[in-house]
């Protein structure tokens, strides 16, 4: 059985985060990036031979955390700060959001580039597989916080 790959990328994403135990390095504080991530598709081609429907994210019936996956991206990317949950400063956060000065988004787990991309590979994975009834998997994404660094993350 033959796999063919497609990727989409999925960009315009401004966000915000801090890596609280980057204790030696200026990531520790708080810095923000235009964010973008590469998501490879995998699977059989389907009767149009396509892999993914490039505007399938657009007109999908399956949701992401109750929202279509594009209103989950940008929920979790456009305009917002990215905490750890374990982020010892997390109820100043929480103050900031309740007074409309961030949009605060809590991860389970450490925040960064690495942990984006398996993060962004969990909820797309799950949703593909979902949408596509088992046909097509997410085989990689690959998290741009920016054209020189990226980090990537395979299932």
């Amino acid at each position: 059985m033959s796999k063919f790959q497609s990727t989409k990328i999925f960009d315009g994403f401004s966000t915000v985060f801090r890596q609280w135990q980057a204790t030696t390095t200026h990531c520790q504080y708080l810095h923000g990036y235009a964010i973008e991530f590469k998501v490879t598709f995998e699977g059989e081609l389907d009767h149009r031979n396509w892999v993914w429907d490039f505007g399938g994210m657009k007109r999908s019936k399956t949701l992401i955390d109750g929202m279509s996956p594009k209103e989950w991206m940008d929920y979790m990317f456009d305009h917002t700060v990215v905490i750890a949950e374990d982020d010892p400063t997390l109820p100043t956060f929480r103050a900031l959001d309740g007074n409309k000065i961030i949009q605060l988004r809590v991860m389970k787990g450490p925040v960064g580039a690495e942990r984006f991309a398996e993060f962004i590979y969990n909820k797309l994975n799950a949703f593909v597989f979902e949408e596509t009834k088992g046909r097509v998997r997410i085989a990689r994404v690959e998290f741009f916080e920016n054209k020189k660094n990226t980090a990537i993350y395979e299932g």
